[in-house]
């Protein structure tokens, strides 16, 4: 079936009551049959709905319909797209490890990498994403991930994902795509290689900013990577919390980076999605190809009345033939440039007059919303970052970002001429 189709279908059975749409199991807890149901469903002999910090139904359509539309064979919802990073890594890396990462990415990762994970124990080595050849000089026996988005916020650059995930595959590394921005209708990171991709569904899935919620997705080859594999003795030893379970033995019958998540990380630390968010996110997955189509096609016209402009530097926009990385874009991003774009301004006072000055952008630290938003990163999301910081992740002081709504095209660009012309 085709995206579209899956966006409606997958994952979902209808049960006794027939309802087209899919239930809110708001439920804390489920009864067993018996004592022998409930423990073997406690030592995995049995497969089960225990806990909502581990299952829910109405998460489990919702983690089938992403992982059906990203090509995964396995998705699992998290509370936040930022715990769905976090639970990427850490599945993978110990203290004494490290991962590669790109220095093109959003704020609150580059400070959860620069910071969270140091006193954690995990070192991370930065790339250009636009230089892909980096890694290998940063790769040791310690290196756990690469990790990297694949359409950069806010910089807008465009990640060669299949260059990316060769060198992952040479060294037996896994490789983690961040594809919120393009989203799973404009770009499919597993059709090119990548292992897993994390999303923030707080963005275009949800659509309308109603939610807080992330989820990843496994690629079908993960089990035959991670098996007996020395970079990851997590998984080819025995977990002593689950009686001596061994994860790569049960590689013909399970996706076993989900399930060491699923029953490791979310048991432990608990950053599980509500069923509620989770009917949520189904409702956006219904209209994503639509809003990303339309996202895609009033962005570009108004990065295009941007460009038009002599008080602005420099527009970055996937699909502008100006793009630096435009050839790649073709590659990746077929059927549109997603609703990002950022645009350069000469300094700080003009990039804040001209924040203050639009009505209908507000101003917001989130994108993908129906709504159009705009932001100054440098004293905003990535406010946490040193001006080096800043300089790598391709965020100078005079830089706006734009998250494109659904509003008519030509409103917007008036808007914005207001703006620009005070």
């Amino acid at each position: 079936m085709k995206k579209e189709t899956l966006a409606l279908h997958a994952g979902y059975k209808k049960d006794s009551h027939k309802t087209m749409a899919v239930p809110i199991y708001q439920t804390t807890a489920y009864e067993f049959r018996d004592v022998e149901h409930a423990g073997n469903l406690f030592a995995l002999k049995e497969l089960g709905n225990i806990y909502t910090r581990l299952n829910n139904p109405t998460t489990d359509v919702f983690e089938q319909r992403l992982a059906a539309i990203e090509g995964g064979v396995a998705g699992v919802a998290t509370a936040s797209g930022m715990s769905a990073i976090t639970f990427s890594i850490l599945n993978l890396v110990e203290a004494g490890g490290n991962i590669i990462a790109s220095s093109q990415l959003y704020g609150g990762t580059v400070t959860l990498f620069t910071h969270t994970l140091k006193r954690l124990g995990i070192e991370v080595r930065f790339f250009d994403v636009e230089k892909p050849e980096e890694i290998e000089n940063l790769i040791d026996n310690r290196t756990g991930a690469i990790f990297f988005e694949s359409l950069s916020n806010p910089s807008i650059a465009v990640a060669d994902i299949e260059a990316i995930a060769k060198i992952g595959e040479k060294h037996g590394i896994i490789t983690i795509v961040d594809n919120t921005v393009a989203t799973p209708i404009l770009c499919n990171p597993i059709e090119f290689g990548a292992d897993i991709v994390v999303h923030s569904a707080s963005k275009y899935i949800t659509g309308q900013g109603l939610a807080i919620g992330g989820i990843l997705v496994e690629r079908e080859e993960v089990n035959s990577k991670l098996k007996t594999n020395i970079r990851y003795p997590q998984f080819n030893l025995p977990d002593e919390s689950y009686h001596g379970l061994v994860y790569a033995d049960v590689v013909d019958e399970l996706p076993i980076f989900s399930l060491r998540v699923r029953i490791a990380l979310l048991r432990d630390m608990g950053a599980t999605l509500s069923p509620f968010n989770s009917w949520l996110y189904i409702q956006g997955v219904e209209t994503l190809s639509l809003r990303m189509k339309q996202h895609s096609e009033t962005a570009l016209k108004v990065a295009q009345f941007l460009e038009s402009r002599d008080e602005v530097l420099k527009v970055n926009y996937p699909k502008l033939e100006s793009f630096n990385n435009f050839e790649i874009s073709k590659k990746y991003l077929k059927d549109g440039g997603s609703g990002l774009l950022s645009f350069e301004v000469s300094s700080f006072e003009k990039a804040k007059k001209i924040v203050d000055a639009v009505s209908i952008f507000s101003l917001v630290a989130n994108i993908g919303d129906s709504k159009s938003i705009i932001t100054h990163p440098a004293s905003t999301t990535h406010q946490q970052l040193s001006k080096s910081e800043l300089e790598n992740a391709g965020v100078s002081e005079g830089l706006i970002r734009l998250s494109i709504g659904l509003e008519n095209s030509e409103d917007l660009i008036e808007d914005l001429k207001t703006a620009l012309d005070i």
